[in-house]
């Protein structure tokens, strides 16, 4: 790896952790590029590059992440939870969550979630980490 790849890695994990940071506040490619020291276009082709998405599509799954997270707990409505996490449409986020997480917010509210709750957090974050329904399994290998 040639030192200004490796510089350009640095920049685009200087604008990743400011999404896993950030995540409930208005971020957008170009304020992330900025971040990055890099345009919107160039930074955007690096990231998916880097990290195999789009900053937009890393960005909502760390929300849905966050979102399973307050659904888990059971202390906030589906809308309250969907406004904590930065998003600004119940519609949208509800769409989003279901393409991620394979059910409704409100369906993955309801579930049994005893147990989870003793589990150190990092367990959980991994274990529980969202992936597009139907794409992959949790083991990481693609469904037939």
């Amino acid at each position: 790896m040639t030192p200004e790849e490796l510089a350009d890695l640095a920049h685009l994990r200087r604008a990743r952790d400011l999404m896993d940071r950030e995540y409930a506040r208005p971020l957008d490619v170009p304020e992330l590029a900025r971040r990055a020291l890099m345009s919107p276009a160039h930074f955007a082709r690096r990231f998916r590059a880097a990290y195999g998405e789009t900053p937009y599509s890393y960005l909502m799954t760390r929300r849905i992440e966050r979102a399973q997270q307050l659904l888990r707990q059971g202390d906030l409505s589906v809308t309250d939870v969907c406004l904590a996490v930065g998003a600004t449409s119940l519609g949208s986020f509800s769409s989003r969550f279901t393409e991620v997480v394979g059910m409704t917010p409100t369906a993955f509210r309801a579930l049994d979630h005893t147990g989870v709750e003793n589990l150190p957090p990092q367990t959980v974050m991994v274990g529980m980490r969202p992936t597009r329904a139907g794409s992959e399994k949790r083991d990481g290998t693609a469904r037939a």
